[in-house]
């Protein structure tokens, strides 16, 4: 498989504009990522834009904090998911989990994890591992798997650091073959994802994709 297939191709900040959402989404097809990740305002707008390519489009909801209510996380979902999303990135309630409230933290996944596949869409549960302890962390991918999520992952790049190898491979040694892996954070040369995917990643989150796939073609070889 190609570098870029593993690729969610990324623009978050708070003061993104329509030109360089375009510039995303024209560089999206141009380099065929699995996807562009939007905040939601822009998914409508990345769906006309990738209209006839493969490139699919993610965005994020109680982003970037996690401490929105289960309810206001449900409508985000769903009205993204309704105007062309076909990913959803959430925020894990990192709040409940150092409260350890984990029924909530739970219910919140599950309850997501519903929405989204009942309307044909997958689920990524952002962790925030910068912020979680050992035991949390392996907590909260033990519960991920229990509420049918699609994919864990690492980071918002919002907060105190991002993606490292060792979370990549206590990830995937909880849950297993059969969910993703989602890395993100820090990723911003071919080196650095190329050794995220070995750790265990199926999926890349990097706002420097380009720049990724051409160290690529320099001679890092497909994966």
């Amino acid at each position: 498989m190609e570098l870029a297939q593993f690729i969610d191709h990324t623009l978050l900040k708070a003061d993104a504009t329509i030109t360089q959402v375009e510039k995303l989404c024209q560089e999206a097809r141009d380099n065929k990522f699995f996807s562009v990740c939007v905040n939601s305002y822009y998914v409508k707008t990345c769906v006309e834009l990738l209209k006839g390519s493969s490139v699919k489009v993610c965005t994020v909801v109680g982003f970037p904090l996690g401490a929105s209510t289960m309810e206001t996380k449900r409508f985000e979902a769903m009205k993204a998911i309704a105007e062309g999303a076909r990913e959803i990135d959430m925020v894990l309630n990192i709040s409940a989990v150092k409260s350890q409230n984990w029924q909530y933290v739970l219910d919140d996944m599950s309850s997501l994890a519903q929405i989204c596949h009942q309307q044909g869409a997958i689920l990524k549960v952002i962790l925030e591992t910068c912020l979680l302890t050992q035991d949390e962390k392996k907590k909260a991918c033990e519960l991920a798997v229990k509420a049918g999520v699609d994919f864990v992952k690492t980071s918002t790049g919002f907060s105190t650091s991002g993606a490292t190898i060792e979370d990549v491979q206590l990830m995937r040694s909880i849950v297993g073959p059969s969910i993703g892996v989602k890395a993100s954070g820090g990723i911003r040369n071919t080196e650095t994802a190329k050794a995220m995917i070995e750790a265990g990643a199926t999926r890349l989150g990097t706002s420097a994709s380009v720049e990724i796939v051409k160290g690529q073609n320099a001679g890092f070889g497909s994966y």
